[in-house]
């Protein structure tokens, strides 16, 4: 028994050994930084209520939440954001508070797994802040917020 347990602690050892690891991508994006539960769901409606002024609010209370921030890039490609620049936090924080909504210019490294980008943000190059200025086209309250009876 002792013999297979040390046999499987060593078996997972190498399977997490850096030969593993997915290997890195220096890139430079620009894009928007998401709500990706929203985004992904389709809870808010579709991709074009989940981004901009009209979901910043949202946006706020799930990375505060602890909902991955994302970054949605100009193709339409989404970077799940590991990382923004010195912030410890990998899925919330004041980085990310600050950053909702904003479109930003990044540089950091790209990983790849699964079928899945991921993006460590080393430096926001450039802070555009928000720029899609879309609450005159949904409203400041979603309509699925507003009770039945006063719509």
């Amino acid at each position: 028994m002792k013999s297979l347990l040390l046999s499987t602690f060593v078996a997972c050892g190498a399977l997490m050994s850096p030969a593993f690891a997915a290997e890195g991508e220096r890139i430079s994006v620009k894009g928007e930084i998401i709500d990706t539960w929203c985004y992904f769901s389709g809870v808010m409606g579709g991709p074009d209520a989940v981004i901009g002024s009209a979901h910043h609010t949202c946006a706020l209370w799930c990375s505060a939440g602890g909902i991955p921030v994302g970054l949605l890039a100009e193709d339409g490609t989404v970077y799940m954001v590991m990382k923004i620049e010195d912030s410890s936090d990998s899925a919330s924080g004041d980085t990310q508070l600050r950053l909702a909504s904003h479109v930003i210019e990044a540089d950091g490294m790209l990983y790849k797994r699964d079928g899945l980008n991921y993006l460590v943000v080393e430096e926001v190059v450039t802070d555009l802040d928000i720029q899609v200025r879309n609450a005159e086209d949904f409203g400041t309250v979603p309509p699925f917020a507003i009770p039945k009876a006063d719509r």
